[in-house]
């Protein structure tokens, strides 16, 4: 009889750690629709920070005109030459940059920052999630979760040789899939986002 309830609490207790493990089981597609959901509000684009426009540069320097003009080039900026007289030493050449009427269908603007905006081409998709673990103490409701992605939906103007070269954060976003290791807490409406660790440059991350 001993044995007999002994084999019946063997059993009773297999059951319930079959159950919590069930239990504990995630679905790892939870995951990728969690990170796509996080990426899908955060856009990349040509400027780390938003610019104001109209905007002027130096027309001899490179690095001040190169970003502009390969918008200009990309027929989302208009450009007019100017000459800007200095007290005592004369005058120089600028050019002042500002909205094409393409480019304000393109142009992404600053709610917090009148006058200020950013070309964004795309954003990360997660193509497959690689592996997935739980973090210590939280009872499975906190995942260290690896993956790779890639920036999708890549706006035709910034496809080009042109852009690539002058914004080569472009270049290197768009050169394929990355690897990122992401932070998600299941909370009683899903799967959220607390951090992400990327290479990528520029990606935002929270």
């Amino acid at each position: 009889m001993r044995a007999k309830s002994i084999l019946f609490l063997f059993f009773i207790g297999m059951f319930g750690i079959v159950v919590g493990c069930r239990k504990n089981d995630v679905d790892k597609n939870s995951f990728k629709t969690a990170l796509n959901n996080y990426y899908a509000s955060r856009q990349e684009c040509v400027w780390a920070t938003p610019v104001k426009l109209p905007a002027q540069a130096d027309a001899s320097n490179d690095e001040q005109t190169k970003g502009f003009d390969a918008l200009t080039d990309a027929g989302l900026l208009k450009r007019t030459p100017e000459e800007k007289k200095r007290f005592l030493i004369g005058s120089k050449q600028v050019n002042d940059y500002d909205l094409a009427d393409k480019g304000r269908s393109t142009w992404t603007v600053d709610a917090s920052q009148p006058g200020y905006g950013n070309f964004c081409y795309g954003h990360a998709e997660v193509t497959s999630i690689d592996n997935f673990t739980p973090a210590q103490n939280t009872s499975a409701t906190q995942y260290s979760v690896t993956y790779h992605f890639a920036v999708t939906q890549l706006a035709d103007w910034a496809n080009t040789a042109e852009m690539r070269t002058a914004f080569p954060k472009i270049a290197s976003n768009t050169s394929g899939e990355k690897t990122a290791t992401a932070t998600l807490t299941r909370r009683q409406y899903g799967w959220t986002v607390d951090n992400v660790q990327t290479p990528i440059a520029g990606l935002p991350t929270q």
